[in-house]
């Protein structure tokens, strides 16, 4: 990912922030970037969780920048190797080995984000689901690239699916499974939550405004730019990256998006990817993509997830009991019914870019090192 600086025409300038090329775009006018005196616009990327970790924050110089960003990825190393089912030295990992055997005593942090993550599960009836450890490999999207399991694969990977046989006991903090091989896969959370502990550390560090994204899944906004409400946020159609199909401003708001595109395979005509209905065992179909805006990037993370699963209609009675959550759903459908919203913000901001590809921006790009 590369931070451009569009230089100014007759009236202003307009920046460009494009993360992972693909899903988000943030545009904001030149004119209402004017730093502080002390602050400077700073950028640093790294691998993380399968993906690419990137930050943008005003800090007074670059060496105040750089402990800022070594406090930050040291963060997000922390939280995976705490969470990834990848590493067998995990504590996802011990409690996946040890919770049929007896209940295993966790860290409070991990037990917290498991009941957060099962009550997702209870409030979705299921739809969010973090047991999908046997369907996903099933599946073939465990290390591989997909997979169309025998009718004896999927039963057997079914069988060991379900939260309802995880017990989480508050008093002693353990976490047990009712029945052998249920196994935690945190891909549909884990993220968000990185997002959320690198916020709050950077915000203890003093940082007032800052962008925060986990590769093309998952954005925190810290503040806002210097004289703007919010970071905007474009997103495009998935089957057209130049059409825009929307953007929103985010300020101490998260946004994360889920999509049929990023693991898939392809099968006599029939297209399955990674985002399973853990209730049937099968990958969903007719479904694009899912966006959802919250206040923290936990419940957005999740959210994209879960409202992937249960589709336009359930999802408006779930984010109805949810303060600040909206989404854009995008179907295979055709016409009017192709996308739909629950709450979603329609800032004027949407309707200057709408449709419009960044190729029509006929300025000159200068990159910033």
């Amino acid at each position: 990912m590369r931070l451009y600086i569009l230089k100014r025409n007759r009236r202003a300038c307009r920046w460009l922030l494009i993360l992972s090329g693909v899903t988000f775009c943030f545009q904001v006018a030149a004119g209402s970037l004017r730093f502080a005196a002390s602050d400077q616009l700073f950028y640093e990327s790294r691998p993380a969780m399968g993906t690419s970790f990137e930050i943008y924050l005003y800090a007074p110089n670059r060496e105040r920048a750089s402990e800022l960003f070594e406090e930050a990825f040291d963060e997000i190393e922390r939280v995976e190797a705490a969470l990834s089912n990848y590493r067998s030295s995990s504590e996802l990992s011990r409690i996946n080995a040890n919770a049929a055997d007896a209940p295993v005593i966790t860290d409070p942090e991990v037990f917290a984000l498991l009941a957060r993550a099962l009550d997702y599960s209870q409030r979705t009836n299921g739809a969010f689901d973090i047991t999908v450890g046997k369907l996903m490999k099933a599946w073939g999207f465990f290390r591989g690239a997909g997979h169309y399991p025998s009718d004896e694969e999927l039963a057997h990977a079914r069988a060991q699916t379900g939260w309802q046989s995880v017990r989480l006991d508050n008093r002693t903090r353990s976490v047990y499974f009712l029945k052998r091989g249920i196994e935690f896969d945190l891909g549909g959370i884990g993220k968000g939550y990185a997002l959320d502990r690198v916020a709050a550390l950077l915000r203890e560090g003093g940082v007032k405004v800052a962008l925060i994204s986990s590769g093309s899944s998952s954005i925190y906004a810290i503040g806002a730019p210097p004289g703007k409400a919010g970071w905007p946020v474009r997103m495009f159609d998935p089957l057209d990256r130049t059409r825009t199909l929307s953007i929103v401003s985010l300020k101490d708001q998260s946004l994360s998006t889920s999509g049929s595109y990023e693991k898939f395979f392809r099968l006599n005509g029939r297209t399955y990817c990674h985002i399973m209905d853990p209730r049937t065992g099968r990958p969903i179909e007719g479904m694009l993509q899912t966006t959802v805006i919250a206040p923290e990037a936990t419940d957005s993370d999740a959210l994209s997830t879960a409202v992937f699963v249960m589709g336009p209609q359930q999802s408006a009675r779930l984010l109805d009991k949810i303060a600040g959550a909206a989404a854009m759903f995008v179907t295979d459908k055709t016409g009017a019914a192709r996308i739909q919203e629950i709450r979603w913000p329609k800032p004027p901001l949407a309707t200057a870019f709408q449709g419009k590809a960044l190729a029509s921006d006929k300025l000159q790009e200068t990159l910033i090192k």
